[in-house]
């Protein structure tokens, strides 16, 4: 990269299930023009979900080659399945000049934050416990049982206090969008005039 590049940033969307995390960084990446990171996992494709829109999916055999490799930047499992966000994407993607986001849980926020240091990371949170209920719920994708363990993380996530550059509730759509994509923005100021 020339003394004249430009340096992108990977944006990290951490919080807990029901944040809306996919919601955010969806809208952002329409309005804004960012690339989202898409993460791969072990867990069959739900109803309607397609490769390499939602999910790469892969094998647990071909997921642990990759992850010997050093191919991901983080992982975690997860009900049984695995999960991972490849590495190659986002260096590209930073190294073009580009802003990449990425939905990250807070297990996996703090392994990035270790191997990505220059990441921006933004805790995303519902406004209370019964708001992230109504949204796993809305789902319609999970057992009731998948729905009390994610209810449980959920709030053990919330209390995790891990380092995050920035926080934003999502009580309003609208102006949490708004919001973090002002924060992207000054964190891009500051990066162009090596703060």
């Amino acid at each position: 990269m020339g003394s004249g590049a430009r340096r992108g940033l990977a944006v990290v969307i951490s919080g807990p299930s029901g944040a809306g995390k996919t919601t955010v960084a969806r809208l952002l990446a329409q309005r804004f023009g960012y690339e989202v990171s898409v993460s791969a996992t072990t867990r069959p494709p739900r109803a309607g979900e397609q490769e390499g829109r939602e999910y790469r999916f892969m094998t647990r055999e071909a997921f642990a080659q990759a992850l010997e490799r050093g191919e991901f930047l983080e992982h975690s499992e997860h009900f049984d399945s695995l999960y991972g966000t490849p590495r190659g994407p986002v260096e590209r993607a930073v190294g073009q000049g580009r802003v990449i986001l990425l939905q990250i849980d807070v297990n996996g926020a703090k392994q990035l934050m270790e191997k990505l240091p220059g990441a921006y990371c933004i805790f995303l949170s519902a406004p209370d416990m019964e708001t992230v209920e109504e949204r796993l719920r809305a789902r319609r994708t999970e057992s009731e049982a998948a729905i009390r363990t994610r209810l449980k993380r959920a709030e053990m996530e919330l209390a995790a206090g891990l380092n995050y550059d920035a926080r934003v509730v999502n009580d309003d759509l609208e102006r949490a969008v708004s919001e973090i994509h002002s924060l992207i923005r000054q964190q891009e100021e500051r990066q162009a005039n090596g703060c």
